[in-house]
């Protein structure tokens, strides 16, 4: 089964670029034409970036290795929360901080402190203390939870980071690329793609796109996780007692997969995007593309 159908990614408004006075040249080759003053992204070119991203993002975790989800833009925000907590991995959706990658020591200590805050106020830490003792402890609680709340759980750095608008982020992009951490990103028209590694050429700036192209990274990091069940329990059992179920050429079967699943969201991706009448990039219909229409903030949408 494909990972995801053009369809999909029409409806989801992926295929709309920027104006085509704002854009970056080396976007040329992942643009099909433009309509109205709006770039139209070749959405063959990104089915196939996001084959490749997926394959890459389930090896990864399948290894043991972790994604960070990174999108702190108002439009990215909720999506990176919900996917990145449902396969329970670290993300930034608030502001990036300085240094969150290449000065994670100090990052960590934070993280502990944090986790401090939040054992003495489970445990009665609060008590005895003046009202203004615990005000600051409790807005300096509430900071951390703010800023860091998405990586509470991290203990080191990422394997991967997985980023909505390369432009935006250009502080974690840059981090990552100084560690050498693998950056697969969201390219719009106005991207840089020598800064990713792993470019998915798309919609940065609608709801409905960075909700779905997360949904698929969330969807790759799950098999990775399955993939990782499969291979500890194989570990487990020696290698010459093979799982029931998995042989070198066939797949699990569908109750072996509801196990190693157990508590998981298996929403399928086409239902799993809500319709949002602000954002950018209406649906369209699965043959055609429609007209957009540039507006004057430089954004982009369908015509109605």
């Amino acid at each position: 089964m494909a990972v995801v159908t053009m369809k999909q990614l029409l409806e989801s408004g992926v295929h709309f670029g920027h104006q085509t006075r704002r854009w970056n040249p080396k976007m040329k080759r992942y643009i099909l034409t433009d309509r109205n003053g709006i770039y139209i992204i070749d959405l063959q070119q990104t089915l196939s970036y996001i084959d490749r991203a997926y394959e890459f993002i389930r090896e990864t975790v399948a290894h043991g290795g972790s994604i960070m989800f990174v999108g702190t833009k108002k439009q990215a925000q909720e999506a990176i929360a919900e996917e990145a907590q449902r396969v329970n991995m670290p993300y930034v959706n608030q502001r990036w901080l300085g240094g969150m990658l290449t000065n994670f020591q100090t990052v960590h200590k934070r993280l502990q402190r944090l986790k401090e805050l939040e054992s003495m106020e489970q445990t009665g830490g609060f008590e005895g203390r003046t009202k203004k003792e615990v005000l600051m402890l409790s807005r300096e609680k509430g900071k951390l939870e703010k800023t860091l709340g998405g990586i509470r759980d991290m203990a080191k750095v990422p394997s991967a980071v997985w980023i909505v608008d390369t432009k935006k982020e250009h502080i974690a992009v840059g981090e990552a690329r100084k560690l050498g951490i693998p950056v697969i990103a969201i390219l719009d028209t106005n991207c840089d793609p020598d800064e990713v590694d792993y470019p998915i050429p798309g919609n940065d700036d609608a709801i409905r796109s960075a909700a779905l192209l997360t949904k698929v990274v969330a969807r790759a990091v799950a098999d990775g996780l399955m993939a990782r069940a499969a291979r500890a329990g194989r570990t487990a059992d020696g290698e010459d007692k093979p799982e029931a179920g998995v042989g070198t050429d066939e797949p699990l079967a569908e109750w072996e997969q509801e196990l190693l699943t157990s508590g998981s969201d298996g929403a399928e991706l086409g239902t799993a995007v809500a319709p949002d009448a602000t954002e950018v990039g209406a649906p369209v219909g699965a043959g055609s593309v429609s007209t957009p229409v540039s507006t004057t903030n430089g954004t982009h949408q369908p015509a109605e």
